[in-house]
Parts: structure tokens; sequence; C-alpha cells
């Protein structure tokens, strides 16, 4: 036991330093180039303006929910180790180094917002590197064992990852409810070998999340959660149009645009993108002339920020910076590419 003990703790300091040592080179060679890009002059009140380096900083966050998604597509038909989580974690930290730089070319990125991106990338790399050194051992054995047919669990597993990263697109990841999914794998397990596993191993990592989840839940609580909506001015549509767009409030009417309040994250994107097709563009966001998206496509997208193939999926995920005037066009010329509008 002792010795056990012994090598969990020599596992766990090697961890931490290699993401210390990932971090520091985060801060030393991910900078901008010391030239900042000036924005025109906004339109909307300061208060509703929100710092431009956040639409690239949000990126990190959402790379964890691609992977995730990128993770029950590979399980959908194969097994947890057939998911590179080697890769998963890398893509992270290769992508928030990318972000990171073009950001500062606009500002610099405040402490608040690099102290929660580097919590979220430690709390995700520790987590895949523990879930890799199960499945990539013990998960495997018994899925060897188990033959190529799978168990009533694998599909169930599989199903309950597709739906917590459909889930984590709109909401944070706080609020799944990780206690329910462990007991539906007991009242689902047969007595197969492999059933038997994934119920315990899966079991206990539903409950550690489910426990770690209460704790960001309360912090969260105690500071209040991020706005859930944002100003933008849009032109080319009357203000009538635009306000039977769902959950879209028209505030006022400028000379560049009408004013409106949408909601925010994957919601928004698909607003931005049916006004787009519907003859509307965007002048203005949250106080911003530039904005960040990710696109899917067959191959890396020319001029795009940091691009990389997705797991299980057979195409190519680039972040492109655009103009805010030029969003609508690109959308319209592009269709089916856009996956996700990065806000501020």
């Amino acid at each position: 036991m002792i010795r056990l003990l012994k090598w969990l703790l020599g596992i766990v300091m090697a961890l931490a330093l290699s993401i210390g040592a990932t971090i520091g080179y985060v801060e030393l060679a991910c900078t901008g180039d010391g030239v900042s890009v000036e924005q025109a002059p906004a339109i909307l009140p300061p208060e509703h303006h929100r710092p431009v380096t956040r639409t690239f900083m949000t990126y990190p966050e959402w790379h964890i929910v691609h992977a995730y998604d990128d993770y029950a597509q590979v399980i959908s038909d194969g097994d947890p180790h057939d998911f590179s989580f080697l890769r998963a974690v890398s893509g992270f930290w290769s992508s928030l180094c990318a972000t990171r730089k073009m950001a500062e070319s606009f500002g610099p990125v405040d402490n608040d917002t690099n102290l929660m991106v580097y919590t979220i990338g430690f709390s995700f790399t520790a987590e895949l590197a523990l879930k890799a050194a199960y499945e990539e051992t013990v998960g495997r054995v018994f899925a060897t064992l188990r033959g190529p047919s799978r168990a009533a669990l694998d599909d169930l597993s599989a199903d309950q990852a597709r739906r917590y990263a459909t889930f984590l697109q709109q909401v944070p990841w706080y609020r799944w409810d990780f206690a329910a999914d462990a007991s539906n794998l007991r009242a689902q397990s047969t007595s197969a070998t492999r059933d038997r596993e994934r119920a315990i191993a899966l079991g206990l990592e539903y409950q550690a999340k489910a426990a770690y989840a209460r704790v960001i839940a309360n912090a969260v609580s105690a500071v209040g959660p991020d706005e859930l909506t944002l100003r933008m001015i849009v032109s080319g549509a009357p203000s009538g149009a635009l306000a039977a767009y769902p959950g879209v409030i028209v505030v006022a009417e400028h000379e560049q645009g009408v004013e409106i309040e949408t909601p925010r994250y994957r919601t928004l994107t698909r607003l931005l993108v049916d006004m787009a097709n519907d003859g509307a563009d965007f002048v203005e966001i949250a106080g911003n002339t530039e904005i960040m998206f990710t696109a899917l496509a067959p191959a890396a997208l020319d001029g795009a920020v940091h691009a990389f193939p997705r797991q299980g999926y057979r195409d190519t995920r680039s972040l492109i910076l655009v103009q805010v005037a030029d969003l609508a066009a690109w959308l319209r010329e592009n269709p089916g590419y856009v996956e996700h509008i990065h806000d501020y």
C-alpha cells in the first residue's frame, strides 16, 4: 500500500510539474508582437462593451467542449482507448498558444481570464491523463476480453457521452447530473464482465465529477455567472424582422443600424447564421469590430489562425478571424462551414 501511494504521488507530482512547465511556456512564448490593433470607435455605450481579447480567449474552454464531442464520436462505435487523449490535451495547449498570441495583438489579456484558462487547462489535462492511464491499460484489457461485440454499457456510456457533449454547447459542465449517469450504469449493467467493469470504473469517475461539480457550482454562485446576453448593432433588417427572432430584443435604432440584445453561446451562432441568410449585416458586436469563429471543412481554410483535424470525424477545424462587418458575407458565401461564433 505504501509503495502504491508513493507511485501515485510520483505520478501526480510529475503531472503537476509538466502542466506547470507548459503554463510557463505559454506565458513566455505565446505573446503578442507588441503592436496593438486599433478598433473603430464603438456605437454601443461602454456598459455593453466586452474586451475584444475575449473572442480569442473563449476558445480554449470550447476546445474542451469539442474534445468531449470528439470522444463521444469515437466511442459511438469504438472503445475509449481508440481516442487519443494526448492529442486532445496537446490540442488544448497549442490552440491556447495560438489564440493568446492573437489576443495580445489587440491588448493585454487580463489576469482573471488567464487564471480561468490555466485552471480549466490544468483540470482538463489531469482528467484526461488519469482517464488515459486507466483506459489504455485496464480498460483495454477488459475490452479485449469482451471481444468484438459491444456490451450493453458500451452503448449506454456512448449515449451518455453524446448527450453530455451536446449539453455543454449551451450549459456549464457542472450542471450536468453525473450522479444520474452513475445510477443508470448500475441499473442497466448485466452480468457480463465488461458491463461490471464499466459500471465500476465509470461510476467512480462520475461520482468524482459530481463532487467536483458541487464545489465549482458553489464557487460560481459566490461570484455570479457570466452574463447570458450581449448587445450588437445590425443593419439591413427592420426592427420588426429582428424582433421576430427567438430571444432577440430590439433596444433602439441608430443611424448605423438597429441595436438588439441576444442570447450568447451556441444559440448566438444559430441566430447570426439565420440573420445573415435573411440578408442582415453586422456592424458591431459588444462594442467590437473583430470576431473569431470556428469552421469545419475537409481541409484547413485559408487565413486560419489555427487549424487541426478532429478525432472521429473526417474534417478539420479552423479558427478564423474576420471583421464583424464581413461576418455575414462570409456566412452567406460559405454555407454549412461555421461551427461556433466566439463572442466575448
